[in-house]
């Protein structure tokens, strides 16, 4: 059974559900740690006084907050634990809204929501509630000293709670210039966007940087050599209008025209095609 993150209860109304949350996600990165290239020795980070270059203990480390260019209010463990939220251990819900008011942006992290005790009476008439009336539970709760904004969803079968960001720690969206485009060029997008349709599904989405990772592992840990592929140089072409003909030939599975001089914009030897084999870690994103 997997661990529990947290306890305590759910409440909406007055009625009140023991609960627990575990985890729905576990990154699987690959961790390294670092060492000396020339001895092999392990590097060890320490703490520092930049005034008298001593290794400062932990017990004599406070933090400070930086109000002004060089100016800090320094604030010890006791001080920021009188400023500390009431450990209520409950899931307030404060409301019920609908799925599509929450803008994915506001998503953070996702835990399973599960009967803790004598607690599945009232936990399934929630869960059940919950996916009949199609709505989400809007609630706060406080896990180890933050409080956190949190969404309550079911399927009918199964809760989730997923922590929300607040407000205020949505950045902006940049601003973007507007350029139309052709009535043919839109045309042959929503049509290149409607022959790329394709079910979800994350079982057949794998971290295949992470495979690369631990192929090139296990091949070192064996003595065998390791050797970089040359990464293909993208084609680019400069034409909006040929690139989505040729992207609706690929997709419809036939041979697309070869970009001519004119699609292609120049390009200097600093561009050529480089050693690589580096790519995105995966990213958790929560199941909602």
């Amino acid at each position: 059974m997997a661990r529990a993150m947290w306890k305590g209860s759910l409440n909406f109304g007055l009625v009140n559900i023991p609960v627990q949350l575990q985890l729905a996600t576990a990154q699987k990165d690959v961790r390294f740690h670092q060492f000396h290239d020339e001895d092999g020795g392990r590097i060890r980070e320490k703490r520092v006084c930049e005034k008298d270059g001593a290794e400062v203990p932990y017990e004599h480390i406070v933090k400070g907050y930086e109000i002004s260019k060089s100016q800090f209010v320094t604030v010890t463990a006791d001080e920021l634990k009188s400023v500390e939220p009431a450990k209520e251990h409950t899931i307030s819900i404060e409301g019920f809204v609908t799925d599509e008011e929450i803008d994915p942006i506001y998503y953070d992290r996702t835990y399973y929501v599960v009967p803790d005790g004598r607690s599945n009476k009232a936990y399934s008439l929630l869960t059940e509630a919950l996916g009949k009336a199609d709505r989400v539970g809007l609630g706060r709760f406080v896990i180890s000293t933050k409080e956190h904004l949190c969404a309550v969803t079911s399927d009918g079968k199964a809760m989730r709670l997923s922590t929300l960001v607040f407000g205020d720690e949505v950045v902006a969206a940049p601003k973007v210039e507007h350029h139309s485009a052709s009535d043919k060029e839109l045309q042959m997008a929503e049509t290149l966007i409607n022959q790329m349709k394709m079910k979800f599904d994350p079982a057949k989405l794998h971290d295949t940087h992470r495979d690369r990772v631990l192929e090139l592992i296990e091949r070192k840990a064996e003595g065998k050599a390791v050797i970089a592929p040359e990464a293909p140089a993208p084609e680019r072409i400069a034409d909006l209008s040929a690139a989505l003909e040729r992207s609706l030939a690929l997709v419809k599975g036939g041979s697309a025209p070869k970009a001519t001089a004119e699609e292609k914009p120049a390009r200097s030897s600093a561009h050529a095609p480089r050693a690589a084999h580096k790519r995105h870690a995966a990213r958790h994103r929560h199941a909602h």
